[in-house]
């Protein structure tokens, strides 16, 4: 195992170790003021204490980024068992938090030449930041303005079950793709480059972009977000289409025939986007 995923899942670990905080003062997970603030603010500045003593440089930023990670994931758990009204969105912030912190670790067990802060995927866009803010918004408005709204398990579920498919899907892909996987587009084939058509790569092209999309789109769903299930599914819908064209092009100069033929055989996976194929 390399530095990087010992730290960042000794990180991540005690980040959501948070969660034990009522239980350490004698506290019952009962009510939303359960939770000291003090008490967690506390244990996050203990935790960030020991990280600065035991990590320095590069390490240190992979370890507060499994940190934080791993705040977000038990605080998520606590919502989810502690807070009647909050509950989903306890839901919604272990699959974010997960997510983020699987695409290190996967990165780093099958791609560790490709291994950066970027991996985490943290700082993928502007757009991707400020569409998670309206997502939070949206839900505290509706959930403060119409309770009810956000009572709806048959969407939560649907859209937890989104979410759990879409994150096992693109994992299966990255898993399977190995160091053929990059978060960042190549343009310049190297002697280990492969064209990856096993396993889920026999369903569709981009198993892993299908994964990503409905999780992204599961998330919504989950939360009851009725703006945000359409803006994201817009926005996700037309970001890998451009990304799948791209990539698309790259594939077609490193493998050329064989990757044509491949195109032919198999779709794109993703809803009404046919990828470069459309251009023949």
């Amino acid at each position: 195992m390399l530095l990087e995923q010992r730290v960042a899942c000794t990180c991540f670990a005690l980040g959501t170790g948070v969660v034990l905080v009522p239980m350490l003062t004698h506290f019952h997970l009962r009510e939303l003021s359960d939770l000291s603030p003090y008490g967690a603010a506390l244990y996050t500045a203990v935790v960030n204490g020991v990280l600065l003593f035991m990590c320095r440089g590069y390490l240190y930023q992979v370890g507060i980024r499994a940190c934080g990670l791993g705040l977000a994931f038990g605080l998520g758990l606590w919502l989810s068992v502690s807070a009647a009204q909050w509950y989903v969105f306890g839901w919604y912030m272990c699959a974010l938090s997960f997510f983020h912190f699987s695409e290190f670790i996967v990165t780093a067990t099958y791609n560790p030449e490709s291994l950066s802060l970027d991996s985490f995927l943290l700082n993928h866009s502007m757009e991707y930041g400020l569409a998670a803010v309206a997502s939070w918004v949206e839900f505290v408005l509706e959930a403060w303005i119409f309770p009810d709204m956000k009572q709806l398990p048959f969407l939560h579920y649907a859209g937890l079950l989104l979410v759990v498919g879409g994150e096992f899907l693109r994992k299966v892909a990255m898993l399977t793709a190995k160091s053929n996987f990059n978060h960042i587009v190549q343009s310049k084939k190297v002697d280990s480059h492969m064209l990856v058509t096993h396993g889920v790569y026999q369903l569709c092209r981009h198993p892993a972009y299908v994964g990503w999309f409905y999780w992204s789109l599961g998330t919504q769903v989950l939360l009851c977000n009725p703006v945000c299930v359409i803006g994201y599914t817009w926005a996700s819908w037309h970001f890998f289409r451009e990304r799948v064209e791209d990539e698309e092009v790259t594939l077609l100069n490193f493998f050329g025939e064989q990757y044509l033929d491949y195109m032919q055989r198999v779709g794109t996976g993703l809803p009404f986007i046919q990828g470069f194929k459309a251009n023949f």
